[in-house]
C-alpha cells in the first residue's frame, strides 16, 4: 500500500501534505527542479525533512505525488452537445495540457514515483473517468457510443505515447483525427 493512500482526508495529515505540495511547486518554480531538496523543502513547508521521509520515502516519490494531484482533472468535461464533440473538446485539452512543456514533465514524475506504479495509474484512472463522463452523456442522449476502453486505446494512449516520445504535430487536427477513428462505427457524426 502506498503511503499517500493512508492519508487522511483532513487534519494535520491534510495540512502536511498540502504545505509540502505548495512549497514543492513554488521553490520548483523559483529555483528550477535540478536544485530541489528534501531540506529545501521542508523547511519551505515548515515540517521537519523525517516528516517528508516518512511520508513519501524520497525526491521522486514525492515529486510524483505533486504530479498526479497537479493532473487530477478539476471539472468534468465540457457538454457539447454529441459524442464526437464533447471527446473532441476534450481530448484537444487534455493534448494541450498534457504536450506542455509543464504538463510533460508532471507525466514524468508521475510515471518515475512509487514501484508499484499507484501514482501512473491513478492518472490513467483520472483520464478514464473523463471519457466515461462524455460517454455517459451521450449514451442518456440516446447516441451509440464505444466503451470507455475503445476511447483509451483509440485516443489517449496514441496522443501519451506521442507526448512522452514523438512530440512533434501534437496539434487539433490530430486529437481531432483520433476522436473521429475512434467514434467511427457508433453512430456519432460531424
Amino acid at each position: 500500500m502506498s503511503r499517500k493512500a493512508m492519508v487522511r482526508p483532513g487534519g494535520r495529515s491534510a495540512r502536511v501534505q498540502e504545505a509540502v505540495h505548495t512549497a514543492v511547486r513554488e521553490l520548483q518554480a523559483e529555483l528550477g527542479r535540478p536544485e530541489l531538496t528534501i531540506p529545501l523543502v521542508a523547511a519551505r513547508a515548515g515540517v521537519t525533512p523525517s516528516t517528508i521521509y516518512r511520508r513519501w520515502g524520497d525526491l521522486q516519490e514525492l515529486l510524483s505525488d505533486v504530479a498526479v494531484e497537479h493532473l487530477r482533472p478539476e471539472a468534468p468535461p465540457a457538454d457539447h452537445g454529441n459524442l464526437t464533440a464533447d471527446l473532441r473538446g476534450w481530448a484537444a485539452q487534455f493534448l494541450e495540457e498534457m504536450a506542455s512543456p509543464t504538463g510533460r514533465a508532471y507525466i514524468r514524475d508521475a510515471l518515475l514515483g512509487d514501484p508499484a506504479g499507484d501514482n501512473a495509474g491513478q492518472c490513467s484512472a483520472y483520464a478514464a473517468e473523463q471519457v466515461a463522463v462524455v460517454l455517459a452523456r451521450a449514451a442518456a442522449r440516446g447516441e451509440d457510443v464505444p466503451d470507455v476502453e475503445t476511447v483509451l486505446d483509440r485516443v489517449v494512449a496514441p496522443m501519451m505515447y506521442r507526448i512522452l516520445f514523438r512530440p512533434d504535430g501534437l496539434t487539433d487536427a490530430y486529437a481531432r483525427r483520433l476522436v473521429g477513428e475512434a467514434v467511427e462505427g457508433f453512430g456519432a457524426s460531424d
